[in-house]
């Protein structure tokens, strides 16, 4: 059973080998790399690991909440966004969504999750 699709360390991601590399794939990396590179590396991960500590003690997935990966997510699709994309733009998913369909997406995220990482071990 895999743990994972793909980890990006230090702009450098590695697929897992049952895993098709896909162009939506490379986006969502490739943005996990420019958000590295803004910061430095390291602080990027300093960052990702306090920031998914504190989240353990929310309501909902805490990788799924954790701001690198909620700007990446919902731009994956968006095959340009790293041409406009706007330096640190992470942080504006630091703020707690108001959305009233956070749920919802949450929900969708976590239907997702299941559907990539255990369902097909």
């Amino acid at each position: 059973m895999r743990n994972y699709n793909a980890i990006n360390l230090f702009g450098v991601f590695f697929v897992h080998p049952d895993v098709p590399v896909t162009k939506r794939l490379i986006n969502h990396e490739s943005i996990h790399t420019a958000q590295m590179r803004e910061l430095l590396y390291v602080p990027f991960y300093i960052i990702y690991l306090i920031e998914w500590l504190i989240k353990l003690f929310f309501k909902g997935n805490a990788y799924f909440n954790i701001s690198f990966e909620r700007e990446a997510y919902k731009n994956e699709s968006n095959y340009s966004y790293l041409k406009e994309r706007k330096h640190f733009a992470w942080v504006k998913y630091l703020r707690k969504t108001k959305d009233a369909n956070r749920h919802k997406t949450r929900k969708r995220f976590r239907k997702r999750f299941n559907k990539k990482y255990r369902n097909n071990g």
